[in-house]
């Protein structure tokens, strides 16, 4: 009878593993990205650092490519990108900036948290988790709880070194992106007051500048480049 319920034990407890899902930081990336797959659009307050400078505003997403970020600090900046163009526009030197963007050059930190940046944050970057998959405090002695994913270039041609997303452990979406530049510089973006699906229409991403603002056309690159 021993023999027999050990075996009986035995058998319960390897089946019972086999049940439970191993969640791998490749795994839980690949449902974060689900997640932003099944967006069609989002608005967020956004707060950004670059260094010591801080940066505020808020953001709006619409699938697949629209991505805007009206700013309040600094007050009346603007930037656009609608697929194919980015603009820019910089008020305290009435000068608007114009930018072709191919979809190879599409990196920009506020823009990893869409689909599309996922995918490419899937295919060029090998996630683990930070201190394992569960949540822990967003910063030192916070109470806002958060799944850390450490993302690593798989290629040195990728702008950031190291990526950090830390996110929402019940709604699965993006709460932080921290990247490490070449230059060993820290960009972070946090995202709070996400609102899904809102209907944002197509025209928000519509920009009407300023008469008389300067106008600079590739300002960070080449077309041909």
């Amino acid at each position: 009878m021993r023999l027999w319920c050990s075996v009986f034990f035995l058998i319960y407890g390897v089946f019972f593993l086999y049940a439970q899902e191993i969640i791998t930081a490749e795994r839980y990336l690949e449902r974060v990205s689900e997640r932003y797959s099944g967006m069609k659009d989002y608005e967020a307050r956004i707060l950004m650092r670059s260094g010591t400078t801080d940066m505020s505003g808020t953001i709006s997403h619409l699938a697949p490519a629209f991505l805007r970020i009206d700013f309040t600090t600094p007050a009346d900046q603007v930037i656009v990108f609608n697929g194919e163009q980015l603009t820019v526009y910089l008020p305290e030197y009435r000068a608007i900036l114009n930018q072709s963007v191919t979809s190879n050059r599409r990196s920009s930190g506020a823009s990893l948290a869409t689909a599309q940046g996922l995918i490419l944050l899937r295919r060029n970057y090998i996630p683990t988790f930070v201190t394992g998959p569960e949540p822990q405090p967003l910063d030192n002695g916070s109470n806002e709880k958060v799944v850390k994913l450490r993302l690593t270039r798989r290629s040195v041609s990728e702008g950031f070194r190291e990526i950090i997303l830390h996110i929402n452990p019940d709604t699965r979406l993006i709460r932080r992106i921290e990247g490490r530049t070449i230059a060993d510089g820290l960009v972070r973006f946090d995202f709070l007051n996400i609102k899904i699906n809102q209907g944002i229409p197509e025209q928000r991403f519509i920009y009407d500048s300023p008469a008389s603002a300067n106008m600079y056309n590739n300002f960070l690159f080449r077309d041909t480049d």
